[in-house]
């Protein structure tokens, strides 16, 4: 630790700071079709969500996020969800995009690569799906052919009239003038966090290139896309382990800086993630109750 080239964390901060305010203008681009709300807000609530995600399984800051976001701009619940299934789509393609062109030059693990492809035909058979659905032709779904749907057996018509939401959420973010600054904008967040991450393995006296950092990177998030433990932890340091591990880095300097990298980007999330909470004058308890009482009127 007393090794560490402090001047670079300040700076490896920053641009991680930058990430998520990359993904609130990103967010408010993708929620244009519900109505306005600003960056500030859209950054403050996926902070407020990240945080949950430190503290609980399962990514259930999502769902913070989204009811934080659905409250401020006085619309339902169900409206918020298609922006985050965008988000998801547009992160998929990145990630996919920079593991293909990673493995042009670089020889990456045989589990990696196999794990790549079916992350392609993921997202591909999603790009063919959500296309149709932006560009289907043919009678407009309004709400009263949703709320009067004609299965009777509630659960079915409950599906039903849920994915018909989503469909038309879909379609109007596709239909959007801001759909692909939106895509464009997405490219920022991994940049953003790829130099951060980069920034402090320079600190810590691995001198990696921002090349060699790249795959090491995409290895840790390829790792650690599926929902886990709180924190990503034991998964986030694993995974950078592996990816150090391809660069011949020691196993003991990749476990430390493993430990490193995890506290120095993860504490300003807390502390900002904290006051997040608290501007939004609402208590975990307060926000998990209401949550619980969520009614999505189809």
């Amino acid at each position: 630790m007393k090794d560490i080239n402090w001047w670079l964390i300040p700076l490896a901060v920053v641009f991680d700071i930058l990430s998520y305010a990359s993904q609130g203008m990103r967010w408010k681009l993708l929620l244009h079709p519900q109505g306005s709300i600003s960056v500030i807000k859209t950054t403050q609530a996926i902070y407020a969500g990240l945080f949950t995600n430190e503290i609980l399984p399962l990514r259930v800051g999502e769902v913070v996020r989204m009811y934080l976001v659905s409250r401020w701009m006085s619309v339902k619940f169900i409206l918020v969800v298609p922006s985050l299934v965008m988000e998801r789509f547009f992160d998929g393609i990145w990630l996919a995009l920079a593991i293909g062109l990673a493995a042009i030059f670089f020889p990456l693990p045989e589990k990696l690569l196999e794990a790549e492809e079916a992350l392609g035909v993921i997202i591909i058979v999603l790009t063919i799906i959500i296309v149709y659905v932006i560009f289907r032709k043919g009678k407009k779904i309004s709400t009263e052919d949703i709320s009067q749907p004609a299965v009777r057996w509630k659960p079915i018509r409950l599906i039903s009239a849920t994915i018909a939401r989503l469909a038309i959420g879909i379609k109007d973010i596709g239909l959007s003038k801001h759909f692909y600054l939106s895509f464009f904008v997405s490219s920022g967040i991994w940049i953003f966090q790829l130099i951060s991450y980069w920034l402090v393995m320079r600190a810590y006296g691995i001198h990696l290139s921002i090349f060699a950092g790249t795959v090491v990177f995409l290895i840790l998030h390829l790792g650690t896309a599926i929902p886990n433990a709180p924190s990503n932890v034991g998964t986030y340091q694993f995974f950078t382990i592996v990816g150090l591990s391809l660069f011949n880095v020691d196993k003991t300097v990749a476990t430390g800086f493993s430990l490193v990298v995890f506290f120095i980007l993860t504490v300003p999330l807390w502390i900002i993630g904290l006051y997040a909470i608290g501007k939004t004058g609402m208590t975990f308890s307060s926000i998990r109750n209401e949550i619980k009482h969520i009614q999505i009127k189809l």
